[in-house]
């Protein structure tokens, strides 16, 4: 008995001298992209490493952590901000205090009005076309920071905040670096960047001084896992603590049955659409690009997906975004399509070249798509690459069918701007992502830019949505949710409803609860 008593004993002590089970401090996510583009805020362009990027940086606003509507727009690195009443001045008044990752200093006005200038010019960002509209950029001191436009712009505080080229980089270290940058990343962020093996990881760790208080995870590893199958096994045992998902049905079922699985699907919806080379052959006769819109079946390429997971398009515009126009598609007819194609002289069909990035939820798109558009005799030479490759062709040009999977800041303006006005047509010195060369609606997209009536502005954005669906610069089919899971013990501190960025933001709230 007196052993028994002793054994207790130790046992009880042990137990008050060290925890059973320490709460768990390191999260690993599982992403579908094969490896890391650029881990540069102002020129990483795939969904994937923008998503991570939004955990190391900060903006001068952010949209809401789980929210995806510019009306959850709040302070960030800015405290506050004003405009002038015609909107072409803006002030914003930067945070005091905030650190840069790596003992690179304080981040001031000066770091602010450097990072718009990078995110600005296309030697350095991706995203240059979208910050035509800046005038000037002035650090006026340490704390206060002005926005001069050349004309107002109805989606400013979108375009400066976590979303796209609006992520701040610390001057100091983006000038130390140089082009070294995007594989050291130096950010204000609640993670900082510890190390990228290719094809394998990244880590970061939590930035011990960030603004808003030490984050509660210590480490992130965030995996790159391309096979779905893999992926999904690795949730399963417990390897991996959250994935990007299948958008399918069959993957939502599948995975809600995972003991503890928390299953999302995430707004805003990402448009589906093919761009359509409008000044190569055949694609420069609109009879050709007609033909295509009336042989692709959007209520089969739901099925497809399955309707948990997606839904119709509307416009070439996503539903969701301010100022969108339901405006009518042109509707499946083969019949039609192959009138058309004899109609311009292709009785026999045309063969079109198509760029195609090997991610598994693109590929299958495109190969349905290609089955579609064979009813009509249109065939898809199909040259499938890994993802960054495909971001970089699609920009040179190299394709003359596109599909591009995409949600954008939600007002109407961000999209028509960047997918349909000519100044964004790719090759050009402002190019964004006009991959068909549209210039049908630009006074329209223009015109809307300035119009101080929210009626009248509406009535242009729909305006232009109607021509550009005219000219069939573009054929939308599909918007999909971006899936996502996790185990049910990590708490992200907000409740989850949508990511602009088509990713959980994870910040310094989030933990595991055991």
């Amino acid at each position: 008995m007196r052993t028994l008593l002793a054994l207790t004993a130790v046992g009880v002590a042990l137990t008050l001298g060290q925890p059973a089970l320490a709460q768990k401090k390191e999260l690993v996510v599982a992403t579908s992209q094969a490896d890391a583009g650029k881990l540069d805020p102002h020129q990483a362009s795939a969904g994937a490493d923008k998503g991570i990027l939004n955990w190391m940086f900060n903006a001068l606003v952010r949209i809401k952590p789980g929210q995806a509507s510019p009306e959850f727009i709040e302070p960030d690195l800015a405290e506050s901000w004003t405009s002038n009443p015609s909107g072409t001045e803006w002030t914003f008044k930067i945070r005091a205090g905030v650190q840069c990752h790596g003992n690179y200093g304080a981040f001031t006005a000066e770091d602010a009005a450097f990072s718009l200038k990078r995110a600005a010019s296309k030697e350095t960002s991706a995203f240059a076309g979208d910050f035509a509209a800046l005038d000037k950029i002035e650090a006026l001191d340490a704390s206060t920071l002005r926005i001069t436009l050349k004309s107002p712009l109805p989606s400013l505080l979108g375009l400066v905040s976590n979303y796209h080229g609006g992520l701040m980089v610390c001057r100091k270290a983006a000038l130390e670096l140089g082009d070294g940058f995007g594989k050291n990343p130096i950010g204000t962020g609640p993670f900082a960047f510890v190390a990228y093996q290719p094809q394998q990881f990244v880590k970061l760790a939590a930035h011990k001084i960030y603004f808003r208080g030490a984050p509660q995870l210590e480490t992130i590893t965030y995996r790159y896992i391309p096979s779905d199958a893999t992926r999904d096994l690795a949730f399963r045992s417990g390897e991996v603590d959250m994935m990007f998902g299948r958008q399918t049905n069959q993957w939502v079922e599948r995975t809600k049955e995972v003991p503890g699985a928390v299953v999302v699907a995430m707004e805003p919806a990402e448009l589906n659409s093919i761009y359509l080379n409008t000044k190569s052959k055949p694609l420069d006769d609109v009879r050709v690009r007609q033909a295509i819109a009336h042989v692709v079946n959007r209520k089969a390429m739901v099925q497809f997906t399955g309707d948990k997971v997606a839904r119709e398009a509307i416009s070439v515009v996503p539903n969701g975004n301010l100022g969108v126009a339901a405006v009518p598609l042109s509707p499946y007819d083969p019949a039609k399509a192959k009138a058309l194609l004899k109609e311009a002289g292709y009785p026999n069909g045309v063969k079109l070249k198509v760029v195609q990035s090997t991610l598994p939820v693109l590929m299958r798109l495109m190969e349905a798509l290609q089955g579609q558009l064979r009813e009509a005799g249109i065939e898809l030479d199909i040259e499938p690459v890994d993802h960054p490759t495909y971001h970089a062709n699609i920009r040179k040009d190299l394709s003359q069918v596109t599909l591009y999977q995409a949600a954008r800041f939600p007002v109407a303006d961000v999209y028509l701007n960047q997918f349909f006005h000519s100044r964004a047509a790719v090759l050009q010195p402002t190019a964004v992502t006009n991959f068909a060369h549209c210039a049908a609606a630009d006074q329209e997209i223009d015109a809307a830019r300035i119009e101080p009536d929210p009626a009248k502005q509406k009535a242009l954005w729909k305006a232009a949505q109607e021509k550009i669906v005219q000219a069939v610069c573009a054929v939308p089919f599909s918007e999909q949710l971006v899936m996502w899971a996790w185990k049910d013990t990590l708490d992200l501190g907000y409740e989850m409803k949508g990511s602009l960025n088509l990713m959980p933001h994870l910040t310094e709230k989030a933990r595991f609860t055991k």
